[in-house]
């Protein structure tokens, strides 16, 4: 495959939603630092929801963005959680996946303690090519052509060629 052909990974997001804040989201702050290796960032409430006591900008989880070497470090142990097993529906049409864990204790070197319980994280994956920045700089913007997107079918083989991962 061509080098402007071939798919990298662009970034991946790992997210902790709790719909609270206080102790319990220090508490997932700590953890998310220790699994990724890098300080979150806090995530607000866009809307109030009073059902569940929700006020809009208050602090609800805590999200880290991954690039580059770190990024390629944390899928594998995620996917490694997963048992190299990906689900076909987990692909959207612009070649991105996500997938789920559902306790932090499944990474290694994570130990369960009592006081600070067990949290679930979200792993979102987005891939691009080469190139792709010309849809998104302020000067000499163009629209990137059809044949240069990445399609669910490209990130499919990249994942399973790279990663060795298994698609159902």
């Amino acid at each position: 495959m061509a080098d402007m052909r071939r798919p990298k990974i662009d970034k991946v997001t790992v997210n902790i939603g709790l719909g609270e804040g206080g102790q319990r989201l220090l508490k997932a702050e700590d953890i998310m630092t220790k699994v990724t290796g890098q300080k979150p960032v806090r995530t607000t409430a866009k809307k109030t929801i009073q059902a569940f006591e929700i006020k809009k900008g208050e602090p609800v989880g805590c999200m880290v963005t991954l690039r580059k070497d770190a990024a390629k470090k944390f899928l594998k142990s995620a996917l490694a959680i997963k048992d190299n097993m990906l689900n076909d529906s987990q692909f959207d049409k612009s070649g991105n996946f996500s997938l789920g864990i559902e306790e932090h204790t499944d990474f290694p070197n994570m130990q369960y303690d009592p006081e600070v319980g067990i949290f679930g994280m979200d792993v979102t994956v987005v891939l691009k090519r080469p190139g792709y920045r010309i849809g998104k700089r302020k000067i000499g913007l163009r629209k990137l052509p059809r044949n240069h997107r990445l399609s669910k079918e490209d990130a499919i083989a990249f994942v399973k060629e790279e990663f060795g991962v298994e698609v159902a």
